[in-house]
């Protein structure tokens, strides 16, 4: 593995553990929490539509409007402030068991870190406070300020030069096969975290760094 300039994380089911929004997202939803990983990928969806289509909204606004659809699709109406109410967890969610013994780690061998998400920067700021994350980064960086949510390359290269790093040279930590294979094509490093139920994304390039969670990423870094 090349040693990396800086290490840059995705947040949601990256470091997070979303599975805290299981009871509130499946009480609006009709008592249903096993559709909580498909509102999450209705959530990612749209968020890419709106890129292309040049409309951005901000992730929470568009979680909102992706929670109605699904409950829609129960035969639910949903207002918007009862979906508002379903996802207020999502500010509140605990870091995986991994994460803060490998920013320990991480931290320990010198590696700058940052984030880089599609949550808002409240959102992000609110998230981090919460798990106890916040003092292990550099800078929080969320896709707010660019107006486009990742995979684009842009995202990627954007966020590096904002933070006066070599895109090249810098990693991008996701669990997400679509985040991770964004990177790559964008020149960054990449690890793939394989959390539960997650993916590479098969046309993709192979990532750099394959790891089962974070701590054996901190491990293997030179």
């Amino acid at each position: 593995m090349e040693k990396p300039q800086a290490l840059i994380f995705d947040v949601n089911e990256t470091l997070l553990d979303l599975s805290a929004l299981r009871d509130s997202v499946g009480a609006a939803l009709g008592g249903k929490p096993e559709l909580l990983p498909l509102w999450f990928r209705m959530l990612l969806h749209y968020s890419l539509v709106a890129t292309v289509g040049d409309r951005y909204q901000n992730f929470g606004q568009i979680g909102v409007a992706t929670l109605q659809m699904l409950a829609q699709n129960q035969g639910i109406a949903r207002s918007t402030k009862q979906a508002q109410e379903a996802l207020a967890p999502i500010r509140s969610l605990p870091p995986h068991p991994d994460v803060i013994p490998a920013f320990d780690l991480i931290k320990e061998k010198g590696y700058p870190m940052y984030t880089l998400t599609n949550s808002s920067f409240a959102g992000l700021k609110a998230q981090m406070a919460h798990a106890g994350l916040t003092d292990y980064f550099e800078e929080l960086c969320s896709v707010e300020a660019l107006h486009m949510f990742k995979p684009p390359a842009h995202v990627y290269r954007w966020m590096a030069h904002k933070e006066d790093l070599q895109h090249a040279r810098c990693m991008m930590v996701a669990a997400h096969g679509w985040d991770v294979a964004g990177a790559q094509w964008a020149g960054m490093q990449t690890a793939f975290v394989s959390r539960p139920g997650q993916q590479m994304y098969p046309l993709g390039e192979k990532p750099h760094v394959i790891v089962s969670d974070l701590l054996e990423l901190a491990s293997r870094l030179p």
